[in-house]
């Protein structure tokens, strides 16, 4: 929301994640903004307790492919949570619609098919600077809040 600072979190409401493992997913579309957001939770997790060595990153050509980069890491079966790190803005052809639609849906997919979790941290604006704005700008860093729900969602025991 544009009321809400993305970088915002009281560290006394969050686990420790020195023992927790992430995966993170990032694509080299808008690289400029998904740059920003890997930043914003890279420091995040080292700031909770996660050792840098105990997160990995891969790279993915656009954020249609962030659920097989999700899938490919969670068929590893190593990571506590995984992080899909996107930005898809408004064209002029419904091609946003087709890809923002399949990124939700499959790493939905994932999270309903799959023990481990998957963190939607994929910006949808509308034009850059809402991008700009969410990524690090004026209304903070989503990698920031999707690092947070990471090390919450991987604090969960389901059996």
């Amino acid at each position: 929301m544009a009321t809400t600072n993305l970088s915002s979190y009281d560290k006394t409401t969050i686990p420790n994640a020195k023992d927790l493992r992430f995966g993170i997913v990032v694509s080299e579309w808008n690289n400029d903004i998904t740059e920003n957001l890997f930043k914003g939770a890279q420091e995040t997790l080292i700031d909770c307790g996660t050792l840098e060595k105990n997160i990995h990153r891969i790279d993915v050509p656009g954020s249609f492919e962030l659920v097989y980069g999700a899938k490919f890491l969670l068929n590893t079966q190593k990571y506590d949570a995984i992080i899909a790190i996107g930005c898809v803005i408004q064209g002029e052809t419904k091609h946003f619609d087709f890809v923002c639609q399949g990124v939700t849906n499959g790493i939905m997919d994932l999270n309903i098919q799959c023990k481990t979790p998957t963190i939607f941290c994929v910006l949808t604006d509308n034009n850059k600077q809402q991008s700009i704005d969410r990524s690090g700008g004026k209304h903070g860093n989503k990698g920031v809040e999707c690092a947070v729900a990471a090390i919450k969602m991987a604090s969960l025991q389901i059996p």
